[in-house]
């Protein structure tokens, strides 16, 4: 999977608006990257999970609730590795878990995100499996929107692997030629 194929699977579905949006850190765009699109997209989705089974190693995978669960699942069964879900804090009913799935202390996970701004949510998911024993370096992002995850997630000792830039987004549809307005 290229760069140029997952950037031609996006633009085919329009995940890029342009407009005036509110981002979920607060924060305003000029454009906006649907993640609910490419997400519910079966082809799109498909490239994704071949995308990241290729990086993804042995590692078992986590996907932050609930954006990142179907990225998670479908590069599972992709890749034949476990997944476990990291809500955004436990739940007050049940087993009042954070972490639901399977994984042993001392276990390599990659968290798996749909779009990184400024990478607080991943963070917050690799805090999360760090304090259950998981050894967590690395998070793999669909796109990474260049606002600031990359310097938080290493300021942690993690890495951030993007699919797709922002800036390779934009510049894709600025050579379609298509009116930003």
């Amino acid at each position: 999977m290229t760069n140029d194929e997952l950037i031609a699977a996006l633009t085919a579905i329009d995940a890029v608006r342009f407009g005036e949006f509110e981002l979920s850190h607060g924060g305003t765009s000029n454009y906006y990257v649907d993640k609910y699109l490419f997400e519910t997209d079966p082809g799109c989705l498909q490239r994704i999970a071949e995308a990241f089974a290729e990086r993804v190693g042995d590692e078992t995978l986590a996907g932050v609730a609930l954006g990142a669960v179907p990225l998670a699942a479908v590069t599972s069964v992709e890749s034949g590795n476990r997944y476990v879900v990291v809500r955004k804090k436990a739940k007050e009913y049940g087993t009042a878990k954070r972490i639901e799935g399977r994984f042993e202390s001392g276990e390599r996970v990659v968290v798996l995100e749909d779009i990184a701004t400024t990478g607080k949510s991943a963070l917050d998911a690799v805090e999360a499996l760090r304090e259950a024993g998981a050894v967590v370096d690395r998070v793999l992002v669909v796109v990474d929107r260049e606002e600031g995850a990359r310097e938080l997630l290493a300021d942690h000792g993690v890495e951030l692997e993007a699919l797709v830039s922002a800036s390779e987004l934009l510049a894709a549809h600025d050579a379609d030629g298509e009116d930003d307005s």
